[in-house]
């Protein structure tokens, strides 16, 4: 019999973070931990599936994430069918995670907490979309949500100010903010209604997208990115000049509280979302360095879309980062952050120094630092070569000379620098670098 060798490989449309690369994405999430956290939100762990209709509702069944690009599945146990009930047998993986927090709001009663919720969340998202670069079937988003009673101009800006400065502490740093007002509930669907009438006048000159777009979701067609089509969309009407008194003060006042808070924006009438609970604040953050997908962040307000899943009526704003896209931005700037290492390469040599190394490395690590101690005893050349090529800041050498002694002896690996230690100078000293190199 042959023995099959077939090589796993990843399937189309995922990949593997490999170090050192996992150590930029740690980082980068830390920083939104860091960030998040200081504007007073919370972190929320959601499941990787929910019931299908949750996302049919919410993102909405025309679109193409709902029709060509979920992952659905059905429950294979017919005692699971019964216990679920009829209208939880398929599910999908979740495309987004705006809807799954709507519902942990909901389920959970989260209204009734003490002021805005305030939530934040980092995980996969699943979408079956053409792979490109900065583009995956299984992609990350780092988002946030604000649900209360209020509507507020000034949160939206404490938002995107927000967003913003975890892109500056990120090294996200050649951005542009876009930001638009979509109007709401009493001027847009007249909006609606006019854009579609236009865009029937010229339909014999749109593609195939946009003429389905046109009776389905017209706001769409704004988004579109076909060269043929942007003249004839430039001269569509612009809903700036159709927003009702009540979204004019609101748009206007968000700029005076962008403005207020140092952050710079530009106005993109362009700029939708085509779902109805959708309303006033939109805004989307492009990158340099990443072609046509550039866009790092999008987001907007949705006051309707609690109560269109079964809750009380809420007024909710939030954004979603594309993890991926954000950090192929920083690696395409080439202005990588210092992280953290191997500090230390424990070279120890001869049996009687074996004891020795194994405590100072315990201490060492106890003290924060990653140490890297071999297995087995080795050449004092090779093992320098292979603390070289693991990149560690320090050999840490102990050998008979040493043990006998009493003391250690660090060397730089990036300038050879040597110098004998005592055990507690060489755990203050290497604490104190520690210290400054996280500075």
């Amino acid at each position: 019999m042959t023995e099959n060798k077939r090589q796993f490989r990843a399937i189309k449309g995922t990949r593997d973070i490999l170090p050192p690369d996992s150590a930029l994405w740690n980082w980068f999430e830390q920083t939104a931990h860091n960030v998040f956290e200081s504007y007073n939100f919370r972190e929320i762990r959601l499941p990787i599936f929910e019931e299908t209709e949750l996302f049919a509702r919410s993102v909405g069944a025309e679109t193409d994430i709902i029709s060509k690009e979920m992952y659905t599945f059905s429950i294979g146990h017919d005692a699971d069918a019964k216990e679920e009930g009829a209208s939880a047998q398929t599910y999908s993986l979740r495309p987004e995670a705006t809807a799954s927090v709507v519902r942990a709001y909901i389920e959970n009663g989260m209204q009734t907490l003490p002021g805005n919720v305030k939530l934040y969340y980092v995980g996969p998202m699943f979408r079956r979309e053409r792979p490109q670069k900065g583009r995956y079937r299984q992609f990350y988003q780092i988002g946030a949500e604000v649900l209360g009673q209020s509507d507020a101009p000034a949160i939206d800006a404490e938002v995107i100010q927000m967003l913003m400065t975890f892109f500056k502490h990120a090294g996200v740093t050649r951005t542009t903010l876009y930001v638009n007002s979509i109007g709401d509930k009493n001027c847009r669907p007249q909006y609606v209604e006019l854009l579609r009438e236009e865009l029937r006048k010229v339909a014999g000159q749109l593609g195939p997208d946009s003429q389905r777009r046109i009776e389905t979701n017209p706001l769409r067609v704004l988004d579109s990115k076909l060269p043929e089509e942007q003249p004839i969309i430039e001269k569509l009407p612009r809903i700036s000049d159709h927003l009702c008194q009540a979204c004019q003060e609101h748009f206007a006042k968000l700029k005076e509280e962008l403005n207020l808070r140092g952050t710079a924006c530009q106005e993109n009438w362009r700029l939708v979302r085509g779902l109805d609970y959708y309303t006033r604040t939109t805004f989307e953050v492009i990158a340099e360095g990443l072609g046509s997908q550039n866009a790092v962040c999008g987001g907007g307000r949705y006051d309707g879309l609690v109560e269109l899943l079964g809750g009380p009526p809420t007024k909710g704003i939030g954004f979603a980062i594309g993890t991926d896209r954000a950090i192929l931005s920083i690696q395409e700037s080439g202005k990588l952050p210092q992280l953290p290492g191997l500090a230390v390469f424990v070279a120890w040599m001869g049996q009687a120094a074996y004891p020795t190394a194994v405590n100072i490395t315990r201490k060492l690590r106890e003290a924060g630092l990653a140490v890297e101690l071999p297995a087995e005893e080795m050449k004092f050349k090779k093992s320098l070569g292979l603390a070289d090529k693991l990149r560690a800041r320090y050999a840490l050498i102990i050998g008979e000379d040493e043990v006998k002694a009493g003391s250690f002896t660090l060397k730089r690996l990036a300038d050879s620098d040597q110098k004998k230690l005592s055990e507690f100078d060489l755990l203050e000293y290497l604490e104190s670098e520690r210290r400054d190199t996280r500075a």
